[in-house]
């Protein structure tokens, strides 16, 4: 799979262009938006290579490896939901020097999660072929888990161990910063001016009745304690935000307008 290819740039784009023709191509192709969930995998492994400057330069200048294949000789399936993200070029091309703890070689996968999942925790299964029979490993994701969380198995392959590391999908509403979500926030300008009470459904899909005071300045934000992401390990919730983005009503009552020039005047 040509990374560059997928997300559509060439080999000397900039940082700024991966990253813009990621945001295209994802809102495109996210399965939310009834987009194919293959082709948006694709596009989230080329970003999440491409955008990182160490995997990037793996990936442009390669190392040779000496690989003879799985020990034992099993095939890897997934199970639904799961992304192996191309196993021959991606996870063994990521093999370090002096990875191997006892003689065994470690071995690498990824398994990519919704914002959703991530919140409530989930399960997902991955099963192994080996020469001694199938294997099927249930993969639990606890509620709050970030990006980069891994998971270390050392009984699963026949000489070796696996190291299943999690991926976050983007998701179209909520953005993810560290325990905390943010959204924007679409408001009137004359709601801003005047205050008025918004509806904001969180991610564990609670409505909340949010109250605007008069005179808030746009792109303020409004801070909602305790309805962020699960803090892992405690019964604590990191914050949700939202980011007020004003705009101008199409229709506008011509007293407001009058209004709004005779204090100009004054």
């Amino acid at each position: 799979m040509d990374l560059y290819a997928v997300l559509g740039v060439t080999k000397d784009a900039t940082p700024e262009q991966i990253k813009k023709a990621y945001r295209k191509l994802a809102s495109q192709h996210h399965p939310d938006k009834g987009g194919d969930t293959n082709k948006f995998q694709e596009i989230q492994t080329a970003y999440d290579t491409l955008s990182d400057p160490e995997k990037k330069q793996q990936y442009d200048n390669p190392q040779p490896q000496n690989f003879q294949g799985f020990p034992g000789g099993f095939q890897m399936h997934m199970g639904p939901g799961m992304d192996l993200n191309d196993i021959f070029s991606q996870m063994f091309g990521q093999q370090h020097p002096g990875m191997r703890r006892n003689n065994k070689q470690i071995f690498r996968t990824n398994i990519n999660l919704t914002l959703h999942e991530a919140y409530y925790g989930t399960n997902k299964v991955l099963e192994l072929n080996t020469q001694t029979g199938k294997k099927v490993i249930d993969i639990k994701a606890p509620p709050g888990i970030h990006a980069g969380n891994q998971m270390r198995y050392d009984n699963v392959l026949d000489n070796g161990i696996l190291v299943v590391e999690f991926g976050i999908l983007p998701d179209l509403k909520f953005d993810r910063k560290g325990n905390d979500l943010v959204c924007n926030q679409s408001i009137s300008v004359l709601d801003l001016i005047a205050g008025t009470t918004i509806e904001f459904t969180t991610i564990n899909n609670k409505t909340l009745n949010v109250h605007i005071k008069p005179k808030t300045q746009p792109f303020m934000q409004i801070k909602l304690p305790g309805y962020g992401m699960p803090i892992a390990n405690t019964n604590q919730y990191g914050d949700q935000y939202l980011l007020l983005k004003p705009f101008v009503p199409d229709i506008i009552d011509q007293e407001i307008i009058d209004s709004i020039l005779r204090n100009r005047t004054k």
